[in-house]
């Protein structure tokens, strides 16, 4: 790579220990790539997990004196304060939590404890480079705000924020944001959920391409949430930072646009059938369950507000947990659907994901979500999920049973 006098100043650690090891990992990074320089960062955001990895490597810089010369937006852990009132954790895990968001604090992180920076705090522009880490955020920055990410791990997403740089590759030039495969779907989804699922069967089959969307017929713009849960699920079955959609995404007005010269490599159709075959394939068939968790990616207020409509004052029967931003939860508050939904054993709750040891309590049990990222990533921490759209979970909170 070509380094600044600035860049090599940083890697003799004239600025500091932090800095220099982050840059360290930029440039191997870089190297792997083929990058042949850095270019600068406006914007980044960090997918911390609250897990030991992340920790020590935060930890690392701020020990070498480090400081975010770019503010990172965060990832949640988890809400402590009001997670613990319920369910019982270790120590060991309480202590992670606080050292997480301590040094987080120290490094200069902007302590916003959300995994849709994307809709709030942090929304980059059209032709904004920036370096994004967070399964739901890349795609959602790349392809429907028209930012330029590559796909950041937690790691070299905070060394972004440290030094204020990324390694100039892929997604940072035009060429590489072409279409290179077109997918023909039978149908647009009408709702959030029905994305999810076609994110979910179509990240199966992409591997390296930039797919390229094709309806028959969409019926407007999708929602936010919408593309938000097409995006995360994507990611979930695959790796897939950047898509277009005909008639929708910035960069896709048109097929041709979409594919800039480019010959598709391949051509995709995904049926009906198909999108139903691969609900049956993530959810479990049914039964009792012990909880229902709903907000991965975090709920909207919108989302919130058609919740509190569909329980209609109706009460759950079963612990009931509504993952959401800071912002949402002020908003729900505000407008009082919090504590009507509280009324129905519906709770709330900021700076939390779905994949935290607050939660191991219902490992075990079968529980119910809207969300197949949730309910895979959940699984893997023993609790198998069945997977519904948010009108039947709340049938199924109500019951305590899903068919």
């Amino acid at each position: 790579m070509k380094i600044t006098k600035e860049e090599q100043e940083i890697l003799q650690g004239k600025l500091g220990e932090g800095m220099q090891k982050a840059l360290e990992l930029q440039v191997a990074l870089g190297e792997a790539f083929d990058a042949e320089r850095f270019v600068d960062v406006s914007r980044t955001h960090v997918a911390l997990s609250g897990q030991e990895g992340d920790t020590y490597w935060c930890e690392l810089l701020v020990k070498g004196g480090a400081k975010c010369k770019v503010p990172c937006t965060t990832n949640p852990a988890w809400d402590t304060k009001t997670l613990t009132q319920y369910y019982g954790v270790t120590q060991d895990e309480l202590e992670l939590v606080k050292r997480t968001y301590d040094v987080y604090t120290k490094i200069g992180a902007v302590m916003s404890l959300s995994c849709t920076p994307e809709l709030q705090q942090n929304v980059p522009a059209f032709g904004e480079v920036v370096a994004f880490s967070e399964s739901s955020c890349t795609p959602y920055v790349n392809s429907v705000l028209g930012a330029r990410s590559n796909r950041e791990s937690s790691v070299s997403a905070l060394a972004a924020a440290v030094t204020g740089k990324t390694p100039l590759y892929g997604l940072m030039f035009d060429e590489n944001r072409r279409g290179t495969m077109v997918i023909e779907v039978e149908e647009a989804p009408k709702d959030a959920y029905d994305w999810g699922l076609l994110g979910y069967n179509a990240g199966r089959i992409i591997e390296k391409d930039v797919p390229v969307f094709v309806f028959k017929k969409i019926d407007g713009r999708p929602t936010p949430e919408s593309l938000l849960y097409f995006g995360a699920e994507l990611n979930t079955s695959g790796a897939v930072p950047m898509y277009h959609i005909v008639g929708v995404t910035p960069e896709a007005p048109d097929l041709e646009s979409a594919l800039r010269g480019n010959k598709p490599t391949r051509t995709a159709y995904i049926s009906n059938e198909d999108i139903r075959e691969e609900e049956k394939k993530i959810s479990e068939e049914g039964g009792k369950i012990n909880l229902v968790m709903l907000g991965c990616p975090h709920y909207t207020l919108d989302q919130v507000m058609e919740l509190e409509r569909l329980m209609d004052n109706r009460k759950s029967s079963v612990p009931f947990w509504v993952l959401v931003s800071e912002a949402t939860l002020s908003l729900a508050k505000r407008n009082e659907s919090f504590y009507r939904l509280a009324e129905c054993g519906v709770n709330l709750v900021a700076e939390t994901c779905i994949d935290e040891p607050c939660f191991k309590s219902f490992e075990g049990g079968l529980g119910l979500t809207d969300s197949p990222k949730c309910a895979y990533y959940r699984e893997r921490r023993g609790q198998p999920f069945v997977l519904r759209r948010l009108s039947e979970c709340v049938e199924g909170a109500i019951k305590g049973e899903v068919k």
